[in-house]
């Protein structure tokens, strides 16, 4: 479990976006356990907004991954040789047309290198998995972060990256563009140490954002 300090956070991001994130005092994460899972949850992020991919992961798990446990059934993401096994009808099914060549490459790449992947450090393994076709870059980094805990291989251009940012310091200059704001987020962080804590923290405050949204209390309550 990854326990991050708010006194980890680079001096050099804008003042008032250390404020904002401060706030939360520390974040604590569980990584996930299972890199397979990592990958599928990343696949399915692919092209869709985060809300869809979401329901599309529930429902990606309930159709083809429910297994029956001693405490009654139980929805995983679908082994690999589960999804090599699936047809392009079950695809379409829950609405995972567009991401099966992905989904089925990985599951086939899985197989062969999984007990390879699991040892690697957060850069190798991002290169390994950006090898597999129609996984990507943006794929490989969100998969490696979730598995390893290491957000300083997130890709920092995110939407969610720079939509919470924009939320937590409305007034900090931050650029708009993906590229542009990836290229600034690394300047206020130019080592990992900073750089994990700047995006693991900004990933946090959304999440409580959302959660006080949903509550019906201010976004910016943390």
């Amino acid at each position: 479990m990854d326990r991050t300090p708010a006194d980890q956070l680079p001096a050099s991001a804008p003042a008032a976006l250390r404020t904002a994130l401060s706030g939360l005092k520390r974040v604590v994460r569980l990584p996930n356990p299972d890199l397979w899972d990592a990958i599928t949850t990343a696949v399915l992020r692919q092209v869709v907004r985060a809300a869809q991919a979401r329901a599309l992961y529930q429902r990606w798990c309930a159709a083809y991954g429910t297994r029956d446990t001693a405490l009654g059934p139980v929805a995983l993401a679908p082994s690999p040789k589960t999804v090599l096994g699936l047809s392009d009808d079950a695809f379409r099914e829950v609405g995972a047309a567009f991401h099966r060549t992905a989904l089925q490459a990985a599951a086939a790449a899985y197989e062969q290198h999984a007990d390879e992947w699991r040892s690697l450090d957060p850069d190798d393994l991002v290169k390994a998995l950006d090898d597999i076709p129609r996984v990507g870059p943006w794929t490989a980094s969100a998969a490696t972060a979730d598995f390893t805990g290491d957000f300083s291989v997130y890709p920092h251009g995110d939407l969610a990256v720079r939509t919470w940012a924009h939320r937590a310091a409305p007034a900090a200059a931050l650029p708009d563009a993906e590229r542009q704001f990836a290229v600034t987020w690394q300047r206020y962080a130019p080592d990992r140490y900073h750089l994990h804590a700047l995006t693991l923290f900004t990933l946090a405050w959304g999440t409580h954002a959302r959660t006080a949204e949903h509550n019906g209390a201010p976004a910016d309550r943390t």
